[in-house]
């Protein structure tokens, strides 16, 4: 894939995940869950790599913010998920470490990176580990179904081909 293929792909899933976030969410204790959110970290992951997942991640943040659809907290939630789906894939080349890259990065790291962004900027209260169960769900759920969409396209997108 050349840059400027990569580009564009890129380019569109920013546009998917930001569309979707504002139909495709649910509210989960103080947290607003975005699963398709999660599927695209996975699918990024793959594609990408961690650098370019991260980047993916935080544009859609970004873009959530700035249309009023997303809170601060997508940013370490979602970024440290992407990097860390990336990451473990390329580490290892097998698929299914994508999606434990996503629960992982986003249900553990990012809902305790999450807690100093809800106490000192958003003014919330509550313990440090009041994210983790809401971010686990839906990055669960998320990377379930980014990981089914994956093996979906293997056969069919040759950077997958080979980890089949």
């Amino acid at each position: 894939m050349n840059r400027v293929q990569r580009m564009v792909l890129m380019a569109l899933i920013v546009a998917i995940g930001t569309f979707t976030a504002q139909y495709t969410w649910f509210s989960v204790g103080v947290a607003k869950a975005a699963p398709v959110q999660h599927a695209i970290n996975v699918i990024s992951a793959v594609l990408f790599g961690p650098w370019g997942a991260l980047e993916v991640a935080f544009v859609i943040g970004l873009l959530r913010n700035l249309l009023g659809v997303g809170s601060l907290l997508a940013f370490p939630g979602g970024m440290v998920g992407a990097f860390l789906a990336g990451y473990l894939y390329r580490l290892t080349g097998k698929l299914y470490f994508a999606p434990i890259g996503e629960v992982i990065g986003t249900g553990i790291i990012g809902a305790l990176l999450s807690y100093p962004i809800a106490k000192y900027i958003l003014g919330s209260s509550g313990a440090a580990f009041m994210f983790v169960a809401p971010f686990s769900l839906s990055s669960g759920i998320g990377a379930i179904i980014g990981y089914t969409v994956i093996l979906a396209l293997a056969s069919r997108i040759s950077v997958l081909a080979q980890d089949k």
